[in-house]
């Protein structure tokens, strides 16, 4: 069985396989739009758990401690694995503890084995970007509930560029030195790294950032997939590329994903979606919208602000695919030092390339550069530096916010621990020593 596939988390898929056989793959935008209004979409998270879901989260904990996979903490030491981490495992398997079990181990048993923390503090810079350029990009903007969103353009990975970055593989320079003997194929080393940047930079960033509710850590994010202009052969070509993504998203980053919106679908995309629903279970196919060209704007308006939205999907947004992050505001008063001058014949700045971590009072420049470490710490604001949110007590907690889990979408950031070998201060988007490079999801 390959490293990149788990052995645990099929059970659920193969046991609901009738209902998503049965299911409409037309899901309610508008229902939708109302769940993610109220507070009904928080239900199953940190600090919007049951009594039950709580005493599972115990046990939980307690197993995973009980078989060496996790440590508590104490002593002013944190837990290695923090709440919201334990919980998106319990989600996808709505709260079962053996089964969760089972996905966690195989995870935990995968980052160690295929070295996912070192493959993302060692990628080479370049290649991390040219993998971010084939899957979907955030565009540091956030929806009304502060998750990220992403947007994927499909009809640029056309062969010509897809032969461009499948050629970067055969490069042995461009495989991190903790990898080179990775039987891992290079693409999905990539991808491993990309999703790894979603958990460790992008979610915990916005987790700092004004939102409706501060108490809950940001898990998911959201994805904009535009298929406009491509045509069936495209697709076919590029099944195998998506496939991957999906897989791995499914085995080891489980609960990740809050909502898809397809827009731009041609005629025969009924045909492309028989084959795009089999690579997911029913709770995330009900996550996917379809949308009709006369939907897209309201719809996406809907969940977020138009100053979110790219401009081309309706909204007011200056960005286009293959950008790098054009951060709003208050991300920029957090991570502003990451931004670079903007390109020639550009008026917004663009952002640093390559792998980055966010700690809360400092962000980590990590990867390297012609295979020299990058490894650089970027402080954060004083001033803004979230304090830790508090969480109700039973007298505060009410009977909204004890609802039965919903089937919801959440990923939790685990600490990476990354050594800073040596500390420059970045200022006005420079790095004192070693050359600057740039972060992208």
């Amino acid at each position: 069985m390959p490293l990149w596939r788990t052995k645990s988390h099929h059970s659920q898929a193969e046991s609901d396989s009738a209902s998503a056989t049965a299911a409409d793959p037309k899901n309610d935008p508008v229902a939708s739009a109302s769940q993610a209004a109220s507070d009904a979409w928080l239900a199953g998270h940190l600090h919007h758990l049951t009594d039950e879901q709580e005493g599972k989260l115990t046990e939980f904990k307690a197993f995973c401690e009980k078989e060496g996979y996790y440590k508590p903490g104490g002593e002013g030491e944190k837990p290695s694995h923090d709440d919201a981490t334990m919980l998106r495992f319990l989600r996808a398997r709505k709260f079962d503890v053996n089964g969760a079990w089972g996905q966690f181990k195989d995870t935990e048993d995968w980052r160690k084995e295929n070295a996912i923390e070192a493959l993302y503090e060692n990628i080479e810079v370049e290649s991390y970007d040219a993998a971010r350029r084939m899957y979907p990009q955030w565009t540091g903007r956030r929806d009304r509930r502060g998750i990220p969103v992403y947007v994927f353009e499909i009809k640029h990975l056309n062969s010509k560029n897809m032969a461009v970055y499948n050629a970067t593989m055969t490069d042995p320079e461009a495989t991190a030195e903790t990898h080179k003997s990775s039987t891992v194929p290079q693409r999905l080393l990539r991808l491993f790294a990309l999703y790894e940047n979603l958990l460790n930079f992008v979610m915990p960033l916005c987790s700092q950032l004004p939102r409706p509710n501060p108490e809950t850590p940001i898990v998911t994010s959201t994805n904009i997939v535009d298929v406009s202009g491509v045509g069936l052969k495209q697709f076919w070509n590029l099944k195998g590329h998506m496939q991957d993504a999906s897989v791995l998203a499914t085995a080891h980053y489980p609960e990740t994903l809050d909502r898809i919106f397809i827009i731009g679908a041609p005629a025969f995309f009924p045909t492309v979606w028989g084959w795009i629903k089999r690579w997911f279970d029913p709770v995330t196919t009900s996550k996917i919208f379809i949308l009709g060209a006369s939907e897209v704007q309201p719809t996406l308006t809907s969940f977020m602000d138009p100053s979110s939205i790219p401009k081309q999907y309706g909204g007011e947004l200056d960005w286009q695919w293959g950008d790098m992050p054009n951060l709003d505001a208050p991300a920029r008063e957090i991570v502003g030092a990451l931004e670079t001058e903007p390109a020639e014949g550009q008026t917004k700045p663009s952002f640093i390339k390559g792998p980055v971590l966010f700690k809360g009072d400092h962000v980590e420049i990590i990867g390297k550069e012609n295979g020299k470490s990058r490894q650089t710490t970027v402080p954060v604001p004083a001033s803004k530096i979230a304090q830790p949110a508090a969480q109700p007590s039973e007298a505060e907690k009410t009977e909204e916010t004890k609802t039965p889990a919903a089937e919801s979408t959440t990923t939790a950031t685990e600490e990476l621990p990354a050594p800073i070998i040596e500390e420059k201060t970045i200022e006005n988007g420079t790095t004192a020593s070693p050359p600057t490079q740039t972060v992208s999801a």
